[in-house]
Order: structure tokens, then C-alpha cells, then sequence
């Protein structure tokens, strides 16, 4: 049993008694959290954080008075904490939620108010595992110290960012076909980051599965289009993979391809069942291994599990280059973990660096180089 220092504090806000009790209930059932107050509304919530100064909190977006939104935005600014959301697996819940993540919040989970048997308990497992996930970070323990250290000294500037390093495409020669991204915990923030980066004249298609139920992803794509020169959208059954095109796979299907003359196309499926995730990045990456004639460029980036090993495996055999997401740019590394304790890992570059080198990418007037190499610069 943890002693009571190092209990993971949370802070519960919900205008739904049944769910502060539910959520309470899910938390405390493992010995490493404790709920230190339970919030009815914004202003409840708001207060009690400032004064018991919780590890984390959970808050939900639909609420009377101040909603999550605006009581999200008012943490972030006055007293930074990381916040869990708790969203409706609605349209509406899950435009709220991308709004949720770009004020800063770390990640959410969805309540299906059906509340089967098998749902509840997968609800309460992905809850527990998200909260301790974050608890656990590094990234984003630091960046809550800073944020509190800066407002503590009255110093509003911002961070100065750290200058990123160059990519070199220059020893290993590879003819990409497609870049095929997995990602998870943490993954819509950073996918916000990386996409709206990459230019216009990208050389290439791109295929995303992230961690992410109905609704959500076709809101995240529909976010990441507004503000990306490249034309991002949530894949539909049979759409070519085109240069210049990200398709991300719809949440609770799995994306596969089939070769159509000389196109690559999606297919959007229910199956198989066995499969935990649904889009899995395994199963959309073994298949584009298959499929395409060349190599691919698979990225790996933040999210807890070993989703996409099997897949990288598979891109490497066959003569693909694996990135992944270094740790102290990931909100869970796990994912990328797995895939360096593989050896599938050729560069390990931070959120920023993967920028980097997609617009590198883009923008070479030969077939894309790559330098081998595990530190910050490839």
C-alpha cells in the first residue's frame, strides 16, 4: 500500500451526482489514487482545486453555470493542474473535446451511458490507466512546474522553444510510398502540433490510426483540415491515398488496403473482433506493408501499450524507417517504448524534430534520404 504522499490526488468534477460517485468509485478502486473532494460545477471545482491543489482532475464538459470549457480555461490560466476530460461519445461531446484539448487539457475519456457490463469495467480500466499515465509523466509533471514557477514569479513570458536540430536526409536512400502514423494517450495535441506543419506540396500519402471511439476522429479531422494546407480528412471505404492527402482511420472500425491498378485504397471494416483497438495500428500498418510496392516511413508516437510493433516489424522487413517519438516530448511513452526495446527504432526525435523532418521530406528534390542514427538529430 503507497503511504498517503504518494497517493495520486484527484479532484472530481461533474455536475452529476451518480457520475462523481461512479467516477469516484472507478479511481479509488485502485490503491494508487485517492479522490481528495468531488466538485458539482465549474465554480465548486474551481475552488477547491485552488485550495487543495490536487495531482490531477477529472472534469466534465457538460455543466449549468461555468461548463468545462470555461472552467478548463480558467485552470489552465490562473491555476495549471493536468485535467482529464470526461466527454458524452456524442458529435457535440466530441467537438467540445478537441476544444478541450487545444485549451490544454491532456487527454479524456468518454462515458457510453449504456453502461453495459464489459463497458463499465473497460471504462474504468482506460480511466485508472490514463490518470496514473499522466500522474507518471514526465513531460507533463515539468510542464505544470514550469507553468506554476512562471506565475509564481509573475513572469508572463512564454518559454523560449528549443531550437530544433537538422534533419539530415542524406546517408540511406529510401523511395517512401506512404507515411503511416500510429499514435495514442496524448495523441490529438500532438497530432495538432505535427500536421498543420507539414506543406502543401507533402510528396506523398499519409495514413494515421489514432487511439480515438466514434466521433471523435472525424472531429479531430475535420480541426486538423481547418488548419493544415494539406487536405486531412476521416478515411471512408475505397478512397485512394493520394499525395498531399491525410487519412485517419474512423474510430471504432479498422483501416486496411487493397491495390486497385495503381492506386492504394482504404477499406473500412468491423473486424476481426479479437482485436483490442479499434482502429489498431497493427493491423492498418501489417497491411500497408503488404500492399504497397516500396518502402514505408512509420512514425510511432505517444500512447501507453504496444500497439504497432507487430506493424513496424513487418515495415522493416521490407525495408521501411521507423521514427518514433522521443520521451520527453511523448504525454505516455509506452508505444514508442516498445518499439526501441524491439530495435525497430532508427531515429528518435522529439515532436518538434518529427516536423522537422516530414517538411524535409517534402521539400527534397531527390527520393527521400534518411541518416541512421538514435540521438536527438538523425
Amino acid at each position: 500500500m503507497p503511504s498517503e504522499e504518494n497517493l495520486i490526488k484527484v479532484i472530481v468534477v461533474d455536475d452529476s451526482a451518480f457520475m462523481r460517485k461512479t467516477l469516484t468509485l472507478m479511481l479509488e478502486s485502485d490503491p494508487e489514487i485517492r479522490v481528495i473532494a468531488t466538485a458539482r460545477n465549474g465554480q465548486d471545482g474551481i475552488d477547491k482545486i485552488g485550495k487543495l491543489k490536487p495531482d490531477l482532475v477529472t472534469l466534465d464538459i457538460e455543466m449549468p453555470g461555468i461548463d468545462g470549457l470555461a472552467t478548463l480555461k480558467f485552470i489552465m490560466e490562473k491555476m495549471p493542474v493536468p485535467v482529464l476530460m470526461v466527454s458524452a461519445l456524442t458529435t457535440e461531446g466530441a467537438q467540445a473535446t478537441i476544444q478541450a484539448l487545444e485549451l490544454g487539457a491532456i487527454d479524456f475519456v468518454s462515458k457510453d451511458m449504456s453502461y453495459t457490463p464489459m463497458k463499465t469495467i473497460n471504462i474504468k480500466n482506460e480511466l485508472i490507466e490514463k490518470v496514473k499515465q499522466i500522474a507518471n509523466s514526465r513531460l507533463v509533471q515539468t510542464r505544470f512546474r514550469l507553468k506554476r514557477l512562471v506565475q509564481a514569479s509573475q513572469n508572463r513570458h512564454e518559454r523560449v522553444k528549443p531550437i530544433s536540430r537538422n534533419v539530415s536526409f542524406g546517408r540511406v536512400v529510401l523511395d517512401f510510398q506512404a507515411v503511416v502514423v500510429g499514435i495514442s494517450t496524448g495523441g490529438p495535441l500532438a497530432l495538432l502540433k505535427i500536421i498543420p506543419k507539414i506543406p502543401e506540396n507533402f510528396p506523398i500519402g499519409m495514413a494515421i490510426v489514432q487511439h480515438l471511439p466514434l466521433y471523435f476522429t472525424r472531429t479531430l479531422a475535420t480541426r486538423l483540415n481547418s488548419l493544415s494546407n494539406v487536405f486531412v480528412k476521416e478515411a471512408e471505404q475505397g478512397e485512394a491515398i493520394e499525395p498531399g492527402k491525410v487519412m485517419i482511420a474512423p474510430g471504432g472500425k479498422q483501416m486496411t488496403f487493397s491495390k486497385n491498378g495503381s492506386s492504394v485504397r482504404a477499406e473500412i471494416s468491423d473486424g476481426p473482433s479479437n482485436i483490442l483497438y479499434r482502429p489498431s495500428v497493427d493491423i492498418m500498418m501489417l497491411s500497408a506493408a503488404e500492399v504497397f510496392q516500396g518502402p514505408l516511413l512509420g512514425i510511432i508516437m505517444t500512447g501507453m501499450g504496444r500497439d504497432g510493433v507487430e506493424g513496424l516489424k513487418r515495415i522493416k522487413s521490407k525495408g521501411g524507417y521507423v521514427i518514433a517519438q522521443d520521451e520527453e516530448s511523448c504525454v505516455v511513452y509506452g508505444m514508442p517504448r516498445a518499439a526501441l526495446e524491439e530495435g525497430l527504432v532508427d531515429s528518435m526525435l522529439s515532436l518538434e524534430n518529427i516536423s522537422v523532418a516530414l517538411d524535409q521530406l517534402a521539400n527534397s528534390r531527390v527520393p527521400a534520404h534518411i541518416s541512421v542514427g538514435r540521438g536527438e538529430g538523425i
